[in-house]
């Protein structure tokens, strides 16, 4: 008996081995795309389209998979080639000699070896005549769509969109297409289009309603939209409400769309739906110098304090840790903003910060109460004021210290950036003017700031950036020691000239008859330059130059020193933004010596 079922035993095994590894083979030997005119553009838009390409990419061989997927590739390579203007394209799929479409759902085969994509995008078109009736007045049409331009479907949808997008605007909220006639006359490689548009009646913004909140106010949510009902229904308008249910970071998605029916005379109503965020959030950072040490950072911020998108944010750091050139800086902070204050777009602000700087040449605590508020006045302009109350003491070489003074920063930032942690294109500039009022022995005077970044693509998919930054900054009114210490201006370090010690440039100030010490300037300029290259989708080189001047009374006269930096960089690409690292060292200046590195989350500017 026992013997028998040791058989039986034996048996089993077998019968699962064997079903284990006598499964069927789904191996795909070759997948073999080919455009004819071996033209490079379109030979990428035909591997991007296709699915069996990226199924091939992610080692996915299943056959099942791979004709569900051929068969998807005929329309999206149809697809891709249209929106190029190619509208004779003949696609052919061969799965082991047998056409796609031809293979039927129950005889899938049980192995593909190999597949045969063969693509004929024929003539490029043109467009012939182009028309879309009736325009509201203002419209602008892609200048792409008119005759002789190339017919790429894109360009038609586009103008389609914009000649609704605009009869929105005006308040016709239902305009739709009313009939649409495309033409392809193959004889002559033109597309003539036609499209008649129903501007449908003139209607007003009706009552928000709200859908999905859980902790936030129903009111509040109306008030943070600032949807004007009543007025005339704009296509802009709602889009802005939107955006500022975005902008207070409570809503993990936030969608506005009007009703279907209309109400009263001309009256729309809108809908917006909500899903919220959980409310707190927690994140840390840090970034390492061969010279200044390690920095780290962390913050915890509550994004709905009382259920009216009130934002509770507690910020600490400390940097310098383990630098050979100065002391432990620490400090933290804590700020209650409120959003829809005085207006939808306007946020204010409460501010507590606490600084303690170790420098070469001083040390200091410094403490900062303030009101602040910030007004968004489209999505790449945003302005700032406050009123803020300071306090610093401390000690320098020539005795004790204090400062007390009573500021009124006004600043605004404008950012055209495409992507703000990875720029390939556009320019970012933030400027401040911070008159200042001294009390006690504290000067008054004008403290001015600005930061310009300019990026420039010089290759396709931006594979090749140029980057270049430009900072400057200048106090006016009081004498150079009348000013707080940490209000001056200092070049060196990741932040202004790579290569050269942090805050290693300023002004010297003699110290009896024998020696100086360093204190910051009244005026500084620094400048950067960098050559950011792709080497492959997720690394990247960089090449890069920095520079930097301090003086007393100018930058560009006898009072001032300058001192510069080089070097090069890699970067990896993650969901988050890119790693950096990078080595530079001074190419010139007497502040640094030898070699430093940098690592980092995020391009250095």
């Amino acid at each position: 008996m026992l013997a028998r079922r040791g058989q039986y035993m034996f048996l089993a095994a077998g019968v699962v081995c064997l079903a284990f590894f006598s499964g069927p083979a789904q191996t795909l030997d070759r997948l073999d795309i080919q455009v004819r005119g071996e033209d490079e553009e379109l030979t990428r838009a035909v591997n991007s389209a296709s699915l069996l390409r990226s199924l091939q990419s992610q080692d996915q061989t299943d056959p099942q998979d791979l004709v569900a997927a051929a068969r998807a590739d005929y329309g999206r390579i149809l697809a891709a080639l249209y929106s190029r203007g190619h509208y004779s394209v003949i696609v052919r799929i061969a799965i082991d000699g047998r056409e796609a479409a031809d293979i039927r759902p129950l005889e899938v085969p049980t192995a593909i070896s190999t597949i045969t994509v063969v693509v004929d995008p024929g003539p490029a078109f043109t467009l012939g005549q182009t028309r879309i009736a009736p325009l509201a007045a203002g419209t602008e049409l892609p200048k792409s769509f008119q005759g002789g331009s190339p017919a790429e479907s894109a360009v038609v949808s586009d103008a389609v969109a914009a000649s609704i997008r605009a009869w929105r605007n005006v308040g016709h909220a239902k305009a739709a297409v009313q009939d649409e006639t495309v033409i392809a006359d193959h004889s002559t490689a033109r597309l003539d289009v036609d499209v008649a548009l129903d501007p449908g009646p003139k209607l007003r913004f009706g009552p928000l309603t709200v859908d999905g909140e859980q902790r936030m106010r129903q009111e509040r949510i109306i008030k943070i939209a600032g949807l004007p009902s009543g007025k005339t229904f704009s296509e802009t308008e709602l889009r802005r409400a939107e955006r500022r249910l975005q902008r207070t970071g409570i809503f993990s998605s936030v969608t506005l769309e009007e009703d279907d029916a209309i109400t009263a005379t001309d009256l729309l109503g809108i809908t917006a739906s909500v899903v919220e965020q959980k409310p707190r959030r927690y994140s840390l950072g840090a970034e390492l110098s061969s010279i200044d040490g390690i920095s780290l950072t962390g913050s915890w911020l509550h994004r709905n304090l009382w259920g009216g998108g009130e934002r509770l944010e507690f910020k600490a750091g400390a940097t310098n840790i383990g630098s050979s050139i100065s002391g432990v800086d620490y400090g933290f902070g804590v700020t209650l903003d409120r959003p829809a204050t005085v207006t939808a777009d306007t946020t204010a602000g409460l501010v507590f910060r606490f600084a303690h700087a170790d420098e070469v040449d001083y040390a200091l605590d410094a403490i900062e109460l303030g009101l602040a508020f910030s007004h968004v006045f489209s999505d790449q302009l945003t302005a700032r004021a406050g009123l803020t109350y300071s306090y610093v003491v401390g000690s320098d070489p020539q005795g004790d210290f204090d400062y007390q003074t009573i500021s009124l920063p006004v600043g605004a930032t404008w950012d055209k950036r495409d992507i703000p942690v990875d720029p390939k294109r556009g320019f970012y500039l933030d400027a401040e003017v911070k008159p200042f009022l001294g009390l006690d022995t504290t000067d008054s005077g004008v403290r001015a700031t600005v930061d310009g970044r300019v990026y420039r693509s010089i290759a396709a998919e931006g594979r090749v950036v140029v980057a270049a930054r430009l900072q400057g900054g200048a106090i006016y009114g009081p004498d150079i020691l009348g000013v707080p210490r940490d209000q001056l201006f200092y070049s060196g370090g990741g932040g202004t000239v790579r290569g050269q010690p942090y805050r290693s440039l300023g002004v010297l100030i003699p110290l009896g008859s024998t020696s100086d010490f360093l204190i910051g300037g009244k005026f500084f300029v620094a400048g950067s330059l960098e050559m950011r290259a792709k080497v492959t989708d997720k690394i990247g080189v960089v090449g890069f130059v920095d520079a930097g001047s301090v003086g007393l009374d100018g930058v560009l006269d006898g009072s001032s020193s300058s001192h510069a930096g080089a070097g090069l960089g890699v970067r990896y690409d993650t969901a988050i933004g890119p790693i950096r690292f990078d080595v530079a060292a001074p190419v010139s200046g007497d502040t640094g010596d030898g070699v430093q590195f940098y690592i980092g989350l995020g391009q250095a500017f």
